[in-house]
């Protein structure tokens, strides 16, 4: 009934999955790679500019969003000594960030991080780093201390343990990707949406011209969506990278200790 209307909803599957561009290589993986290539070319431009003079165009971005690194997340939950993960983790909001971005761009209409990949990936990175970095800082203590966490009343211990450390060896890779994941993947398909929507309407055959002003009402839908979901794809890239300094903070200081 739908498609004699003139609204036929692609499968879940054509609006996911993208036709390789050649093997292995599609274009969510051409958005991967651009946002990489993109990201680099912002600092270098950055670097080549005259540090002499007041920053403009690319080093003006650059030094903006390293501030807003430094001082919106570092220091929120790393404090000074945590300074030397600014690199890491301006890479992975910026990255993040431009990989989310391309769903509201005309033609790519796709952010690379509805798939699975990318932010499997991405979590999978922090977790490594971040059990890492518990081990460099505390040795074997660092199970210790997820396993008999400080701070909490005896009884509770074997419990409060166990979920800490399912929760931190477990969970967290997997929370990280779902996060991300699902909220790009679900404003991808509202866009879609809203965007079939109003093509139908605009487009209603001649009987059914009546339809064609209620187009309106789906097409101020999409242009709200597309805003919003400029704001969700950087507080996307804010939240993923603000947890990952959370977790740096925690292999740092240890499990249950005040710092």
């Amino acid at each position: 009934m739908l498609a004699e209307r003139g609204l036929v909803f692609p499968p879940i599957n054509e609006i996911l999955r993208w036709q390789d561009i050649f093997p292995s290589f599609n274009k969510v993986a051409l958005i991967a790679v651009a946002s990489a290539l993109i990201g680099m070319a912002l600092f270098m431009l950055a670097a080549r500019a005259d540090a002499k003079k007041a920053p403009t165009g690319a080093r003006n971005l650059a030094e903006t969003t390293v501030e807003f690194i430094e001082e919106g997340i570092v220091m929120q939950t790393l404090g000074k000594q945590g300074l030397g993960w600014t690199p890491f983790l301006l890479s992975l909001f910026i990255f993040i960030f431009l990989c989310n971005i391309p769903g509201v761009i005309p033609i790519l209409q796709m952010p690379a991080t509805a798939r699975m990949a990318i932010p499997l990936a991405l979590s999978l990175l922090v977790w490594v780093l971040f059990i890492g970095t518990g081990l460099k800082h505390q040795g074997a203590k660092y199970f210790g201390h997820l396993l008999w966490p400080p701070g909490v009343p005896t009884p509770l211990k074997p419990l409060v343990g166990g979920i800490e450390f399912v929760s931190t060896i477990f969970i967290t890779p997997f929370s990280l990707t779902v996060r991300l994941m699902a909220n790009m993947m679900a404003g991808h398909i509202l866009l879609v949406t809203f965007g079939l929507l109003t093509e139908a309407l605009v487009t209603a055959e001649t009987q059914q011209l009546l339809l064609v002003p209620t187009s309106i009402l789906p097409f101020f839908m999409l242009i709200f969506l597309t805003g919003f979901e400029i704001l969700v794809a950087f507080l996307q890239a804010y939240i993923f990278t603000i947890l990952a300094a959370v977790y740096f903070s925690n292999s740092t200081a240890g499990h249950g200790e005040e710092h």
